[in-house]
């Protein structure tokens, strides 16, 4: 496990901040298989993104979690920016400096991805065809989760005011104010409208994953990006790739990962389902991890064979 920067391809004046992940016995005169795993909204990489690059490098693949621009250790002058275009673009400014790795067989790239980040690593392969095979766990596509509800309960219509939001906001932030926040967890305990999503809250404000780059918010401006964002846009036509997706039985969001499944044009498609675990369980749950890494580790053997 080696911390590495680099310049991002789509933006060089950002450098992109990563943990590396060698698999044992690693030989730098060998071509490997390479897994990009992209953090969940508000996320960083040493959370639940470290843990399944970690994993999935002792099943034998190079692993690369890193910070999305503007988060993290990641650089970007806009502190926390969750603008849904370039968390994608991210996907793809990774997999860009993997080819430039001499011991990387870049047409053996896969990209996995942990809630928000799953969505995006799905839009990323709907238009990057270098990524070879998808594995999504307790995927959000974070539009439809804003626009419907964490259960997908509302109508679309009833995210009209946080457009608004991010509209006032972009304004108060070009007028020098201090820039405008929005939680990307709930904030505090009491905030939680249920019991998993109050473990959002302990995970990332309590000891069990707290991480002093992840502070918890974003900018409210990325609300204007969000709101009509679909991850899953074109994927009836262009996410061709296999796919293996990754859901806990009691989670809120696994209507995301029902829709992805369902539209989804891969021909080589697959949906586990991991019993008893909500959505925040598979982050770092030690068992629903185990049973997620046991599904994810020999789909991506299979796709990235030599």
């Amino acid at each position: 496990m080696t911390k590495i920067s680099f310049a991002n391809s789509n933006n060089p004046d950002i450098e992109m901040s990563a943990i590396l992940n060698l698999p044992e016995g690693f030989d730098e005169t060998r071509k490997y298989p390479a897994i990009v795993v992209t953090h969940p909204g508000g996320g960083v990489k040493e959370q639940t993104a470290g843990t399944y690059a970690a994993e999935l490098a002792r099943a034998g693949f190079v692993t690369i979690a890193y910070d999305a621009s503007y988060q993290g250790e990641s650089g970007g002058g806009v502190r926390q920016l969750e603008n849904p275009y370039i968390r994608t673009e991210d996907v793809s400014a990774v997999i860009d400096h993997l080819t430039t790795l001499p011991f990387i067989d870049t047409d053996r790239i896969g990209a996995a991805g942990v809630c928000a980040g799953a969505g995006y690593t799905a839009n990323a392969a709907i238009n990057d065809r270098r990524i070879k095979a998808v594995g999504t766990v307790s995927a959000v596509n974070i539009g439809s989760m804003l626009r419907n509800g964490w259960e997908g309960e509302q109508p679309s219509e009833a995210a009209m005011p946080y457009i608004e939001a991010g509209s006032a906001a972009r304004s108060s932030d070009a007028a020098g104010n201090p820039v405008a926040q929005m939680p990307m967890a709930p904030l505090n305990e009491e905030d939680a409208p249920s019991e998993e999503l109050r473990q959002a809250w302990e995970y990332y404000h309590t000891q069990r994953a707290q991480c002093p780059t992840a502070p918890g918010w974003g900018t409210a401006r990325s609300l204007t990006q969000l709101i009509t964002y679909d991850a899953f846009n074109m994927a009836e036509t262009f996410l061709t790739q296999p796919l293996q997706i990754v859901a806990g039985s009691e989670a809120g969001s696994k209507w995301m990962s029902d829709d992805l499944f369902e539209r989804a044009a891969s021909s080589d498609k697959a949906f586990h389902i991991v019993e008893g675990a909500n959505h925040m369980m598979l982050y770092d749950g030690q068992q629903y991890v185990a049973e997620a890494v046991s599904v994810l580790a020999p789909f991506f053997k299979e796709h990235l064979a030599a």
